[in-house]
């Protein structure tokens, strides 16, 4: 199994799947960089080294150490035609146990927004969390207003469960979320009338 994991790389029809590596420091940097306006509106604070190499590097570590500990599968979304980075999927916060649960997170590179890449990025990893990992349960977490990744989520099959006040801090304040959950079994909103 560990072996698998070190080689994890998901396919798509567009896009392969695959952990980050150090040789995609130039291309990531410059796509958070140049993306920078359209995504800080929607992510935690950047720190004053976010696009640094070696805050990069330490990002490699921690996707190899979470992919081989099982508890996390931060992935990088590769466009085949070009090789080009378009974005990232993060399945993190695996929970085993009585859970077999994980969050869901991702971002798009403002080029490549609204080209369905990041649609095909969930399917693929739902699939693979569900098929290949064996939890139950995914969720995800956006601003109110952010109305694209709603309705992204909302395609991918994930369903509308909530509010959490206060939760998590972005570009610096403590923002409310709305929750949504995909389940691997789901019967919510299904009636069995016979």
């Amino acid at each position: 199994m560990l072996s698998f994991r070190r080689k994890l790389r998901i396919e798509t029809e567009r896009l392969t799947l695959r952990p980050p590596m150090h040789s995609d420091y130039t291309p990531w940097q410059t796509l958070r960089s140049e993306s920078r306006g359209f995504l800080v509106p929607w992510e935690p604070t950047w720190a004053a080294d976010h696009l640094s190499r070696k805050a990069f590097t330490n990002r490699v570590y921690w996707a190899s150490r979470s992919i081989s500990g099982g508890t996390a599968v931060p992935l990088f979304l590769i466009r085949r035609e070009d090789d080009a980075l378009v974005g990232a999927i993060t399945l993190d916060n695996i929970r085993r146990g009585p859970a077999q649960a994980g969050t869901l997170g991702y971002w798009t590179g403002q080029p490549y927004a609204r080209n369905g890449y990041m649609a095909e990025a969930i399917a693929a990893v739902t699939h693979h969390a569900f098929e290949r990992l064996g939890l139950s349960r995914l969720e995800a977490a956006c601003l109110p207003e952010n109305t694209a990744s709603r309705g992204l989520l909302e395609r991918s099959g994930f369903k509308y469960e909530g509010v959490a006040q206060s939760y998590l801090q972005i570009n610096g304040r403590w923002r409310t979320h709305v929750l949504y959950a995909c389940l691997r079994s789901d019967r919510r909103g299904k009636t069995t009338v016979g």
